[in-house]
């Protein structure tokens, strides 16, 4: 059985930064014990990445809160995730999904996808849908320990529509 963790931008803009929240950084913790439980099978992380430019885009005009700057720290894994991180493949970003990350696990034929990170409601629910896109029989998980948003009805809401696509929100 092939298995793989995708740990979805837990950055430090979105823990304490630009748009950090209080409770982002309790993440940490269970974040790194999915990471350990997984590091037999496969670890694979995203990077929420944008320039100097992101205000002119649509994602900046839309929420115009630079964030994630490549080659700043709020670009960097946050916490000891970053230590558990390094080495892994990683996808840069510059939108809430990766298509890259689609191809990767659809090529891999995985059997099991689990998602983490930040923020549940924007980039680890449409990694969610891409990762069911990619992989149409196969075990989706979110565990709902090991994500959050600063609007507890945005992640209530997005657990129920992950469940709505048939992820397994444990």
């Amino acid at each position: 059985m092939r298995k793989i963790l995708v740990v979805v931008d837990y950055q430090n803009d979105f823990v304490d930064g630009s748009l950090g929240f209080d409770g982002a950084e309790l993440l940490d913790g269970p974040i790194c014990e999915k990471i350990e439980q997984y590091r037999h099978d496969e670890v694979v992380h995203t990077l929420d990445t944008h320039d100097g430019r992101y205000l002119d885009t649509h994602e900046g005009k839309c929420l115009p809160i630079p964030h994630c700057i490549g080659g700043t720290t709020g670009h960097d894994i946050y916490g000891r995730s970053a230590e558990l991180l390094w080495g892994t493949r990683r996808f840069l970003k510059r939108s809430f999904g990766s298509l890259e990350l689609g191809d990767y696990l659809r090529r891999g034929c995985y059997d099991v996808v689990e998602l983490c990170g930040l923020v549940s409601n924007i980039c680890v629910l449409s990694n969610a849908v891409i990762a069911r896109a990619a992989l149409p029989d196969a075990e989706i998980i979110v565990d709902s320990r090991c994500t959050a948003s600063a609007d507890k009805e945005m992640n209530d809401a997005a657990l129920a529509v992950l469940r709505g696509i048939h992820v397994t929100v444990l």
